[in-house]
């Protein structure tokens, strides 16, 4: 079996690599525990300067990295430096603040001494998408290997290059033999993967399928994970709310990475007395976005990552169409070759639709008009998933009432929703659990060792 990278723009295959086999995923799996015996017991200083050099390495190289990301799936090229840029962020966050997140914590008891100590797990599989190739790994393997923990990262099959590019990072920034290494198979490798004896855990960003069945290898084998997956985010808009701003952001909110993020805005839920207005401002920007190259720094759409997926996508508008959703602009394959996809609004959902509640990858909004706060919380919850949440108002009340109400993992009040590396990062309900990024994530996969000494 081979793993291709093809060029979503016009569908060309540029390079091809063979799956590892059996026996190189043993040595990998054989110098991952191995490593993972020393890397434990490096001093932690020593652990964070190697992250600091990852920190230049993905600086110093970030163009070449983001044609990497933009030519296997799709990205403006824009976007993709600004991903470099983030993950290099990421590594310095933890430089900094891994030795404050890991530090021993004393507590009062009965005993003459006792503490609670952070000790790493061992040997982590990431089981990684594609839509940001580098970012969510990094967003693992920053604060894991800070930990002491090493990684072994099962990629998404058409993003090979970038997983073997974030191997080269960590290489290069002195990280040990076995410390990170990217396994080249396919998905059919996973469950005996997490079964291997050497491995400890596993964390997984992905589709809700793929989530329930690693979720379930992991817990017949007892070990430790950790689940990322869809989501169908709200995006509320009240009277009081900055409309020209709601809009702004609505349109970033929906079309970050070409439509494909977990944590897009997808259904925006707009209240009746400025519902119209809002119609009419946010179908004009997106029917000016420009689709193109995205290796084009003018293009704001590029391609979807593959014609699978534009193809889903298309099956899923056309689906809520015949339901009774109505089409506003776009619902259409782009002409000509790649796998482009119109920007999309549709209007008058019915709860029959996939535009309703589903997740729609790709630069389709869906529009609700609600009448009041009450309705727009409940149609935001109205979904199994549980992701993330952007409320508009300038109502103290109502902001309240949209941060504590919501069902969601995080919630964004007159702002767009995403992942930082100082704050937590993580779903609840079908969007998964667990969390990543802060010292909640680099506390996921370590031992919180309870110490009493008389």
């Amino acid at each position: 079996m081979s793993l291709h990278s093809i060029d979503p723009k016009d569908g060309s295959t540029f390079a091809t690599f063979s799956e590892h086999t059996h026996a190189e995923i043993e040595a990998a799996l054989e110098r991952a525990a191995n490593t993972a015996k020393s890397w434990a017991h490096t001093k932690i200083d020593d652990r964070c300067a190697m992250l600091g050099r990852a920190a230049e390495i993905l600086e110093a190289d970030k163009q070449r990295f983001a044609e990497t990301m933009t030519r296997e799936m799709g990205k403006p090229i824009g976007a993709a430096i600004a991903e470099v840029e983030k993950c290099a962020w990421a590594c310095r966050y933890y430089a900094e603040h891994a030795r404050e997140f890991l530090a021993d914590e004393p507590v009062e008891t009965d005993a003459h001494r006792s503490f609670v100590c952070y000790q790493p797990l061992g040997v982590v599989l990431a089981v990684m998408p594609w839509n940001f190739p580098f970012w969510q790994v990094f967003r693992f393997a920053a604060p894991a290997l800070a930990a002491g923990n090493v990684g072994l990262l099962k990629h998404a099959s058409n993003v090979p290059q970038s997983g073997l590019a974030i191997e080269e990072v960590f290489r290069r920034a002195g990280a040990p033999n076995g410390a990170f290494q990217t396994l080249l198979v396919g998905s059919k490798a996973v469950q005996l993967l997490i079964e291997d004896r050497r491995i400890a855990a596993v964390t997984l960003t992905g589709s809700e399928g793929a989530g329930v069945a690693v979720g379930r290898t992991a817990g017949e084998q007892l070990k430790k994970a950790v689940l990322e997956l869809g989501g169908s985010d709200p995006f509320i808009v009240m009277p009081s709310a900055n409309l020209e701003r709601a809009i702004e952001t609505g349109i970033k909110a929906r079309t970050i990475n070409n439509g494909q993020s977990c944590i897009a805005a997808k259904r925006f839920i707009v209240h009746r007395e400025v519902y119209d207005a809002f119609e009419r401002g946010f179908t004009a920007r997106m029917a000016a976005l420009r689709v193109g190259d995205p290796l084009d720094p003018a293009t704001e759409i590029g391609p979807l990552a593959t014609a699978a997926i534009r193809d889903e996508l298309a099956s899923q508008v056309d689906a809520s169409i015949a339901a009774g959703a109505r089409l506003v602009i776009g619902g259409k394959k782009v002409d000509g070759p790649g796998s482009f996809y119109a920007p999309t609004v549709l209007a008058d959902i019915p709860e029959s639709a996939p535009a309703f509640a589903d997740e729609l990858f790709g630069p389709v909004a869906s529009l609700f008009k609600v009448s009041d706060l009450d309705a727009a919380i409940a149609l935001a919850n109205r979904t199994t998933f549980g992701l993330g949440a952007s409320g508009w108002s300038n109502e103290r009340a109502e902001i309240e009432r949209m941060a504590r109400e919501i069902e969601a993992g995080s919630v964004f009040v007159n702002g767009m929703v995403k992942s930082d590396p100082r704050l937590p990062f993580g779903g609840i309900k079908r969007s998964g659990f667990g969390r990543e990024l802060a010292r909640h994530g680099i506390r996921e996969f370590v031992n919180a060792k309870t110490v009493w000494i008389a």
